[in-house]
C-alpha cells in the first residue's frame, strides 16, 4: 500500500496559510501515535461484527457485516477454527492486523459469515542462520520480520516500502517493492515453503492441512492466493546476509523519461522513480549495494509514514475539499509545488546518522533503509496524532489505482499520458499532492497470479470525496489514465488496490488463470474461502461492474451514459482525449 500526505481542504484557511501548515507538518517528527485499531468492531464480544480496510470505506461503500470473528493464536487453534467452521458449511475470510487492501479480499458472504483475523498469529518460529531462513506466522509484520532477521544479521533483499503489512497478506496480494535484480522485489518469489490450512472432507476431520514448496505442483498457484485457498499459517522466506546500500536522489526533467525509465531499473537494483507529470519533473532515486565497510547509519523515515496532528489532519482535509469545490487547480498546483520540493530538500525522510540529513548519498544498513512506518508507533492513548489515512479522523481518504505495465509498452504509455498533461497541465497536481506517480521496477515471477513479464509499476493516489454521488478535480484525466493503462495497454492491476473496474477481465490477462481456478476449487471445493467478489474477479460470475446512476464516479462501472456521471453537477459521459476508447466522466459538455 501507498498512502501519501497530502494537502486539503478548508472553508477557513487560505491556501497560503493551509501550504504553510503543510510545511510546519511535513517538519513535525511526533514520537506519539496512537496505534490503528482494529479493522474488526463487534456490538457482542467476538459476535455481530463488522470488518472493514484501514481507510474505512471499501470502493463500493457497502458494509461488510458478519456473524463472528475469532483470532487463534497457534496453528492448533486455526485448525480448530477452519474444521468447525467447514463442518458447518460457514464461509470464511481472512483479516490481518491492519487491513490495508482497498477491495473486498476480507469480506465473507452471508450473515453468517467468520472472520479469521492472524492478529495474533505472530510469532517467529524457526531463525536458521546456516540456511539463511526464517519460518513465521502469517500475520508477522512487515517490520517484525526485518528487525529479527537484522537480530542475526541477515536481511529480507527486498520488500514493500510500508512495514504494516502481514506476510500472508503481502503475498495473498502479491506486495513487492522495485527491483529487477535476482529473483525480483515480490515477497512470494522469495518463498521457500509456506503451509495453508482449507476445508477438509469429513474423512479429514473437516480440515486439511498442506505444506507446499518448489518441488510441489500447486505451489506456484499458492503463492499469490487471494486468500481463497484456505488460510496461510506458516511461511519460510529465505534471507541474505545483512548488507548496507547508498541512496541518492536526483531530480531531472521527464522529456527523456519514456527511454530512460527502460534502463534505469537495470543500473541499479533498487532503484525506482517519483514522477510529476504536472511538474515535467522526475526523482530517481539511485540506490544499490555497497560493502559493509561504507560508513554511514542511514535511516528511512519517510515523511508521509510519520504520526501526525489529527487537528491538523482534519484541517488539511478541509482545505483539499475546498479546492475540490471551488474547482481551484491552482490551489493544487501550489500545494503540489511546495509540498514535492518540502519533501525533496527533506530527502523524504532519509537521514545519515538517524536524526539528521546531512547530503547524499545516504549510506546505511538495510533493514533501517528498506521500509518504514513510524506512525504504527504508540506512546500515548489519546487520538492525538495518527497515521494520515487513519479512519477514526478527518484525514486522507483516497483512491488508489496502481497497474503494471510491460516493458515493450512503457515509453508509449508514458507518451501518452504526457500527451493528455500538454492537453490539461494542471490535471496531474492532485496526484502531486499524494507526492505523485511511484513508479516501481517489478520482475515476471512464476506466480499463477503474479507479473507475467518485466515491468513498470505504476501507483497513482489521489483525492475521494466522501459522498461517493461527488465528482472530482480532473476526473475525466484520470479515467482516461486508469481505462489507457488496463485496456490499451493491457495493465495487470495490483490485487490489494484499484477500484471495481481495473479487475474486468483480470484472469484472462494471466496465461495461467485456469490453472488457478482449478486449484482453487482443489483446495476448496465448496467455495467457503471464496465470496462473489472473488468469484466475481475470476470470471466465475458476473457484477464485478455495478451499473447505477453514479457508478462512475468510483469506478463501480465504465460509464456509456451521461447518468452513470454526474450531470446535474456538469459531468457527462464522454470519450477519452487520448484514447478514443475511453469513456470518462467530464466537463466537456459536447461530443467531438
Amino acid at each position: 500500500m501507498r498512502p501519501f500526505f497530502c494537502c486539503r481542504k478548508s472553508s477557513c484557511i487560505s491556501p497560503t496559510t493551509t501550504l504553510g501548515l503543510i510545511s510546519f507538518l511535513l517538519l513535525l517528527f511526533i514520537v506519539g501515535c496512537n496505534t490503528p485499531e482494529d479493522p474488526i468492531k463487534c456490538s457482542n464480544k467476538s459476535f455481530d461484527c463488522v470488518i472493514t480496510n484501514s481507510y474505512g470505506a471499501f470502493p463500493d461503500r457497502t458494509t461488510c457485516r458478519v456473524a463472528e470473528v475469532m483470532y487463534p493464536t497457534s496453528e492448533d487453534e486455526l485448525i480448530v477454527a477452519v474444521a468447525a467452521a467447514t463442518k458447518n458449511k460457514r464461509k470464511m475470510k481472512v483479516a490481518t492486523r491492519y487491513s490495508h487492501s482497498i477491495p473486498k479480499l476480507v469480506c465473507p458472504d452471508g450473515k453468517d459469515g467468520l472472520l479469521i483475523s492472524t492478529k495474533n498469529l505472530n510469532k517467529i518460529h524457526d531463525v536458521d542462520t546456516m540456511a539463511r531462513t526464517m519460518t513465521v506466522d502469517s500475520g508477522v509484520t512487515l517490520r517484525q520480520l526485518i528487525s529479527e532477521a537484522a537480530k542475526v544479521e541477515l536481511a529480507l533483499p527486498y520488500s514493500p516500502y510500508w512495514w504494516g503489512l502481514t506476510i500472508g497478506g503481502m503475498l495473498s496480494t502479491g506486495a513487492h517493492g522495485s527491483s529487477l535484480w535476482g529473483k525480483g522485489s515480490a515477497i512470494h518469489d522469495h518463498v521457500l515453503e509456506l503451509r495453508i490450512i482449507s476445508p477438509g472432507s469429513p474423512e479429514d476431520g473437516f480440515v486439511k492441512i498442506r505444506t507446499l514448496n518448489e518441488t510441489e505442483v500447486d505451489f506456484n498457484a499458492a503463492k499469490v492466493s487471494l486468500g481463497v485457498f484456505g488460510v496461510i499459517s506458516q511461511v519460510t522466506i529465505k534471507l541474505e546476509p545483512m548488507f548496507k546500500r547508498s541512496i541518492t536522489y536526483i531530480a531531472k526533467n521527464d522529456s527523456d523519461l519514456g527511454d530512460q525509465a527502460l534502463i534505469f531499473g537495470h543500473q541499479h537494483e533498487f532503484a525506482d522513480l517519483t514522477w510529476y507529470p504536472s511538474l515535467k519533473q522526475v526523482m530517481y532515486r539511485i540506490d544499490h549495494r555497497v560493502p559493509l565497510t561504507t560508513k554511514g547509519n542511514g535511516l528511512n523515515d519517510f515523511i508521509p509514514f510519520r504520526p501526525t496532528l489529527s487537528a491538523a489532519l482534519a484541517a488539511i482535509r478541509s482545505s483539499e475539499e475546498n479546492q475540490e469545490s471551488k474547482a481551484d487547480a491552482e490551489g493544487k498546483c501550489s500545494g503540489s509545488k511546495l509540498t514535492t520540493s518540502f519533501l525533496r530538500i527533506n530527502a523524504f525522510g532519509l537521514s545519515n546518522n538517524g536524526i539528521l540529513f546531512t547530503g547524499y548519498p545516504v549510506v546505511g544498513y538495510q533493514n533501517r533503509l528498506q521500509s518504514s512506518g513510524t506512525c504504527l508507533d504508540s506512546l500515548d492513548d489519546a487520538l492525538i496524532t495518527a497515521c494520515p489515512w487513519d479512519s477514526r479522523v478527518k484525514g486522507e481518504f483516497f483512491h488508489q489505482t496502481t497497474f503494471s505495465i510491460e516493458m515493450s509498452k512503457v515509453k508509449a504509455f508514458i507518451q501518452d499520458v504526457q500527451k493528455l498533461v500538454s492537453l490539461q497541465p494542471k490535471s496531474f497536481c492532485g496526484i502531486e499532492q499524494y507526492n505523485g506517480i511511484l513508479v516501481r521496477y517489478v520482475k515476471a515471477s512464476t506466480a499463477y497470479l503474479g507479473k507475467e513479464e518485466d515491468g513498470l509499476d505504476f501507483d497513482m493516489t489521489y483525492y475521494r470525496a466522501k459522498d461517493p454521488s461527488e465528482p472530482r478535480l480532473f476526473e475525466d484525466i484520470y479515467e482516461e489514465v486508469e481505462q489507457m493503462a488496463m485496456f490499451k495497454y493491457g495493465g495487470l492491476p495490483h490485487w490489494g488496490k484499484n477500484r471495481n473496474l481495473a479487475f474486468e477481465g483480470v484472469i484472462n490477462k494471466y496465461k495461467n488463470g485456469e490453472e488457478f481456478i482449478k486449484v482453487k476449487e482443489k483446495f476448496d471445493p465448496q467455495g467457503l474461502f471464496s465470496s462473489e467478489w472473488t468469484d466475481q474477479v475470476l470470471g466465475l460470475k458476473d457484477g464485478l461492474s455495478i451499473v447505477k446512476d453514479g457508478c462512475a464516479l468510483e469506478g463501480l462501472c465504465i460509464c456509456s451514459q451521461d447518468s452513470h456521471c454526474a450531470p446535474n453537477k456538469g459531468y457527462f459521459c464522454r470519450p477519452g482525449r487520448i484514447y478514443k476508447k475511453a469513456r470518462v466522466c467530464t466537463t466537456r459538455n459536447t461530443m467531438y
